[in-house]
């Protein structure tokens, strides 16, 4: 599966390669809400989370689903800024129906909230929609959503005023000697751009990304089958210090497409047995099943979430999961009436770091 970026007739100006601090605080948030991506930064999320002021820590996990599974749109941004301060500005212009989409997007799923549907701030069966969505995530996510539909600017308020806590308590200290290595990734994009074009480019990027034949598209693997056109806009690289081993992509509506791309190099696995890496195989080579591993790299989710996603049936996705458990891949845990799949993610890893690549980018 490929997400396809249309560049046919774009300026080489407006490829874009920047560093934005929102965009690395948004990386490092998510690292505290998922350690178990990033076995390297393990340590230091463990010291931050030591170090926050339990009124910072509990706002982290109110509102963490706007970074924990995908990046909410306004928190990767298009046109960076020298300042956190200066990027936070900059959503704050942002009007309540794309903030509160945009966040509701994360809260209830990324597959389940679709641009250009009527806007949940004022059709009641929207609202209702994406209320009974937040609740299938579980309570911490409805609540969420509850507030910010009842009160758009509060918890945009109170979000951005945790962005700045986070800021005082780990960002900037941590930003001081990222943004060095950002500014050695960039000058290296920049020199490979000028020199040998946007194919040389976009090979030091990613593995993941390529230039199409035709020099028409820049193309990503990743869990998407889309395309979308930068006609107008152009696409933006951010280089993420934090975000290894993910390649995150905004390509929604009404959004400029922005990739946020690791420059840190990946961690050689552990090896394991060559009984459990042949069921573990076996397991993922198909191709379903490998579709629903990378959709439940993201975060948990019920057969009825991932039969909605691929349009599949819940028994046949009930069938995949079952060889996934198998294998060790998966573990499931009821919450209520649900019960949600979850990526076994030390075992995942142990198979290699170009397998762990490939399913949580």
């Amino acid at each position: 599966m490929t997400l396809r970026i249309d560049i046919s007739g774009l300026p080489s100006g407006r490829l874009r390669f920047a560093a934005s601090p929102l965009a690395e605080l948004t990386a490092m948030l998510h690292v505290l809400a998922e350690p178990g991506h990033h076995p390297r930064l393990a340590a230091w999320a463990a010291d931050v989370w030591a170090g926050l002021r339990p009124e910072l820590a509990e706002r982290l996990r109110e509102a963490e689903f706007l970074w924990r599974s995908s990046r909410a749109d306004f928190l990767v941004p298009a046109r960076p800024r020298p300042s956190l301060a200066e990027e936070l500005d900059d959503v704050d212009r942002i009007d309540d129906e794309t903030y509160v989409t945009a966040a509701l997007v994360t809260t209830c799923g990324s597959n389940r909230v679709r641009f250009g549907a009527p806007s949940p701030l004022a059709d009641a069966t929207a609202r209702e929609r994406a209320l009974d969505l937040a609740q299938a995530r579980g309570a911490l996510q409805e609540a969420f959503a509850e507030r910010l539909l009842a009160d758009p600017a509060a918890v945009r308020a109170r979000v951005r005023h945790t962005l700045e806590q986070c800021a005082e308590a780990f960002f900037d200290a941590a930003w001081a000697g990222v943004a060095v290595r950002l500014a050695t990734d960039l000058r290296l994009k920049h020199d490979l751009l000028k020199r040998q074009g946007i194919g040389a480019a976009l090979a030091s990027v990613s593995g993941a990304v390529t230039l199409a034949p035709d020099g028409d598209r820049i193309v990503v693997d990743k869990l998407q089958d889309n395309a979308i056109p930068a006609h107008g806009t152009g696409v933006t690289f951010l280089p993420s210090v934090f975000g290894h081993p993910h390649l995150v992509v905004i390509h929604a509506p009404g959004w400029q497409p922005v990739v946020q791309y690791p420059v840190a190099e990946p961690i050689p696995s552990e090896p394991v047995p060559l009984e459990t890496v042949t069921l573990r195989l076996e397991a993922l080579a198909h191709p379903v099943r490998l579709r629903l591993l990378r959709t439940l790299a993201r975060g948990p989710h019920t057969t009825g979430e991932l039969a909605h996603a691929w349009e599949l049936t819940p028994p046949e996705v009930s069938r995949h999961l079952a060889v996934l458990r198998r294998a060790g891949l998966l573990t499931a845990r009821r919450h209520g009436r649900y019960v949600r799949y979850t990526v076994n993610l030390p075992d995942l890893t142990a198979l290699g770091a170009d397998l762990l690549a490939a399913v949580l980018r």
